[in-house]
């Protein structure tokens, strides 16, 4: 049995319907990703409530009606298919919507209602709805990895000098930062590298570990790692 076999997509796409670890699997993705869906939402022009309501409603049908069944397994990567699956939840709720505006109710606010008054605010970096899906699908992705760093480091009692690395993890520090840090901590300046090293090394094993679970071999796995860079560099830029 290959490593993929037992990642969470991997067993939602073999299962394909409601087999008890699938569907725990599935809803443990939806709930890890929740942010980027509504970071699209809300960059659609949404205002928080009704985004906030799209996103409960989108993942909810997802589920319930089984969107996963639609997924090709032979090139089933969650972030793309998680995407896909929410413009057409959109086009569809923006049909209901024009439909409910023409019987009388309305439900959710459109596009045109949302590009009215102090909504305007939401969009005014023109960040593209896939960029802020993709910027926070890689926010979600680091978070995750930290956050199981963190545990990790609680775990083998080095919780103060997680505390004090972690800023380093992902932006290189500076000779000034290493020196005040280790006057800190009352540790040699090679010890301190050493360690950043280490937890920068453990952090990228994790981040890929994190994105396994959303695909199904390695090829996908290598494939989500490009985009998570490439999210990253435009977040950073």
């Amino acid at each position: 049995m290959s490593r993929f076999d037992t990642t969470r997509w991997s067993i939602v796409l073999r299962a394909r319907g409601e087999a008890g670890e699938a569907r725990v699997a599935l809803q443990a993705l939806c709930m890890r990703y929740r942010p980027p869906v509504l970071a699209y939402i809300r960059r659609r022009g949404y205002g928080a409530e009704s985004a906030e309501d799209l996103t409960q409603t989108f993942f909810t049908r997802f589920l319930e009606q089984a969107y996963h069944a639609a997924a090709d397994p032979a090139r089933g990567r969650f972030r793309a298919f998680l995407l896909t699956a929410l413009k057409r939840f959109l086009i569809d709720s923006d049909e209901e919507n024009r439909a409910q505006k023409r019987g009388g109710h309305v439900q959710f606010k459109s596009l045109d209602d949302a590009l009215s008054g102090t909504s305007l605010e939401r969009i005014a970096d023109h960040q593209s709805p896939e960029t802020a899906f993709e910027r926070d699908w890689a926010a979600t992705v680091l978070e995750a990895a930290m956050s199981r760093l963190r545990t990790e480091a609680d775990e083998a009692g080095k919780q103060q000098l997680f505390d004090h690395l972690s800023q380093f993890l992902l932006e290189r520090p500076d000779d000034a930062d290493y020196e005040r840090i280790a006057d800190t901590l009352k540790l040699r300046r090679n010890t301190l590298a050493v360690a950043v090293h280490r937890l920068r090394q453990r952090l990228r094993e994790l981040v890929r570990d994190e994105l396994a679970q959303t695909t199904s071999d390695r090829s996908e796995l290598e494939s989500e790692l490009r985009q998570l860079r490439t999210a990253l560099s435009t977040v950073m830029a």
